[in-house]
């Protein structure tokens, strides 16, 4: 006999793909993005659900169905039955912290079952790195024959980021990133996390001057054309549609909207130069897990994040 398995995904567009390629396993659909907002360490409690529901509300205005969310999560209540649990995730920032949240889970519950890593990203042939919904049904077998058995210590390293993340202190973070594990896109993403925070000089993310750059650079035609370059064009943070919205909204202050298209305005070029810091005006007041964005800034020179002058105790 085969053997059993369940399949946890990155969401509804992959669970689709895999049941359309034959996939016949029971299938976790991860529906969240851990990557923003606030987040405790315990997920699989009413203080966690609540806290995330608010957050998807006041921000994304998106109602969470929290029944539906425990009736997807309840397929964990019973693997037993399962010889072995297969996470299908990517090697960006967001898919990269629902994983660490997902392994939290399972440790929490103490689900002991083997752990195998499906994860896209450089592949044989490619230029850019690959999401799993963009390979081919070819390069889905391929990844899922060459799937990676995770150890304890691959396990406890994630419990340990997740535990991290929820914490106030994101500085704690650094280490990680030469650690060695069989999450081998783990160091990209944690660098990329770090440089969400404001910029010291400039008071914006990499992200966030990475958008007025491709706006300064580029013949920009309307707001759906600047989306797809900053969709394209954003390195290991994996962001959607929703929450790259969110930022160009923040970013509006630097630019002007004409018929011949999007420019920086005096504002955009001076924030390209650092030579004030924005992040004020810019109030992007997003939490990441324990922390409050804006009560930290990044410094290049310190290579950390430093309380924010205003937040200093």
């Amino acid at each position: 006999m085969g053997k059993t398995c369940l399949h946890i995904t990155n969401g509804n567009v992959l669970t689709d793909y895999l049941r359309e390629l034959g996939y016949k396993d029971d299938i976790l659909t991860w529906q969240e993005i851990l990557c923003e907002g606030p987040t405790i360490p315990k997920i699989d409690s009413e203080e966690f659900f609540e806290i995330r529901a608010d957050f998807l509300k006041s921000y994304y205005d998106i109602e969470v169905d929290t029944n539906e969310l425990k009736e997807e999560l309840s397929k964990l209540d019973d693997v037993e039955k399962y010889d072995e649990i297969n996470l299908w995730f990517e090697y960006d920032l967001f898919c990269h912290i629902n994983l660490i949240g997902v392994i939290n889970l399972l440790h929490q519950k103490e689900i002991e079952k083997p752990l195998y890593l499906i994860c896209s990203g450089r592949v044989e042939g490619e230029k850019s790195l690959k999401g799993l919904g963009e390979l081919s049904p070819d390069q889905i077998e391929q990844h899922y024959n060459d799937k990676v058995l995770l150890t304890q210590d691959d396990k406890d390293l994630a419990v340990a980021l997740w535990r991290t993340y929820c914490g106030k202190d994101h500085n704690i973070l650094k280490p990680y990133i030469v650690t060695n594990s069989n999450f081998k896109y783990m160091s990209n993403c944690l660098k990329a996390h770090l440089k969400r925070f404001p910029h010291q000089k400039s008071g914006l993310s990499v992200l966030e001057d990475n958008i007025l750059r491709l706006i300064r650079d580029n013949q920009i035609n309307s707001e759906h054309h600047l989306m797809g370059y900053c969709l394209n064009y954003q390195g290991f943070y994996g962001y959607g549609d929703l929450q790259m919205k969110r930022l160009i909204d923040k970013l509006s202050i630097f630019f002007e909207v004409s018929e011949e298209g999007i420019n920086l305005n005096r504002k955009g070029h001076e924030a390209l130069l650092r030579r004030y810091n924005y992040a004020t005006e810019v109030n992007n007041d997003m939490s990441y897990g324990g922390v409050k964005r804006l009560e930290y800034q990044f410094s290049v020179d310190q290579n950390k994040l430093v309380k924010t002058v205003l937040h200093v105790n």
